[in-house]
């Protein structure tokens, strides 16, 4: 499969996270970019709407209806919620791969995606064999996948974050885990809304989604399966004058066992064969700029004296290793390509 091209289609590529798609499939070396689809802009080159592309995608956007998308060998959804699950079962019947963006098939639950999400789902069979698409996790399932849940960007900062932790039991549940976690306002999408105007965004920093917010369910399923108990979990995320970026503090409260264990050596050794997972020395403090533009995801650990608890500092391009760049991971191991193929990009600097 290394020696060919695989053919590639889009659902949904007006949108960031479509546009970053297109951005690393478009020099990916063993990729034949095929379909690329949006209702409302059919016909259109998708150099029209995207410049950074002239030169390095010729194709023009295609209806959904017209799409040949039976014919590609892997489609991605960078589409709203519900719209991967409705055309999952049509194209599997044609042996094509689905990597989706959204959360049709994060939750293996359907009880909780119903309630989060407002909507009946589409096809549990289908869920029920879908794989979470963190590779650092989940490397061996993505393998043999068929359909891949590609993680939202808060949640593979805060998972990646604590898993070494929870795979050692480490962490003491006695108090809640607390992610504060903050995206540039690229991470709200590609459309017209009041609060992400420059005038609404820029010079200013809020809060969102305190009371409860959709990535919060699928935090808690992973760090439960990783730790194989019960745990509680305070998430909330905040929006920041930035277009891309993202970083999440975590709080965690360390058993008698994690508070005697040399943490630093712990992360070094678990993520030591993760290319694109970085720890960071003792006593570093990331910054976003760090990952921009890139797959990289980097992580700081700081023990706060004489409480027990640790500090964990996660930085992530959101529309990178938050979504699309993470998606070309998965899409690599499927087909038995070099994990890094296409992912390969020096964060940009300033």
């Amino acid at each position: 499969m290394t020696n060919k091209k695989i053919k590639v289609g889009i659902v949904g590529g007006t949108g960031y996270t479509g546009v970053e798609l297109l951005r690393l499939l478009a020099i990916h070396p063993h990729v034949e970019l095929t379909s690329i689809t949006s209702r409302g802009e059919a016909g259109m080159p998708v150099a029209d709407m995207f410049p950074n592309l002239r030169g390095y995608v010729d194709l023009v956007f295609t209806d959904p209806a017209s799409a040949n998308l039976d014919a590609c060998d892997v489609v991605f959804f960078a589409t709203p919620h519900g719209v991967a699950m409705s055309q999952a079962e049509a194209l599997l019947k044609a042996d094509v791969k689905l990597i989706d963006l959204a959360a049709d098939f994060r939750l293996q639950d359907t009880a909780v995606f119903e309630k989060w999400y407002k909507m009946p789902h589409g096809c549990p069979d289908i869920l029920k064999n879908a794989v979470y698409g963190i590779p650092e996790l989940y490397r061996q399932k993505i393998k043999t996948a068929q359909v891949i849940g590609n993680p939202g960007c808060y949640p593979t900062t805060v998972i990646l974050g604590l898993a070494p932790l929870l795979e050692q039991g480490l962490i003491d549940f006695s108090a809640p885990i607390m992610a504060d976690s903050k995206s540039g306002v690229s991470g709200a999408g590609r459309k017209a809304e009041v609060g992400t105007l420059f005038a609404e965004a820029s010079d200013n920093m809020k809060a969102y989604g305190v009371a409860g917010h959709r990535h919060h369910p699928e935090i808690h399923a992973q760090l439960t399966q990783l730790a194989g108990g019960k745990l509680d979990l305070i998430f909330v995320p905040h929006l920041i004058p930035m277009i891309r970026g993202m970083l999440s503090t975590i709080y965690v409260k360390l058993t008698a066992k994690g508070n005697s264990t040399d943490l630093q050596a712990l992360y070094e050794e678990r993520y030591e064969q993760e290319r694109f997972v970085d720890v960071l020395p003792p006593g570093s403090l990331p910054d976003t700029r760090s990952v921009r533009g890139s797959n990289n995801l980097r992580i700081a650990l700081h023990k706060q004296a004489d409480t027990g608890y640790l500090t964990l500092l996660v930085v992530q391009d959101n529309l990178v290793k938050g979504a699309a760049g993470q998606a070309v991971q998965n899409m690599n191991i499927m087909f038995g390509f070099d994990e890094t193929t296409g992912l390969e990009v020096v964060p940009l600097l300033p």
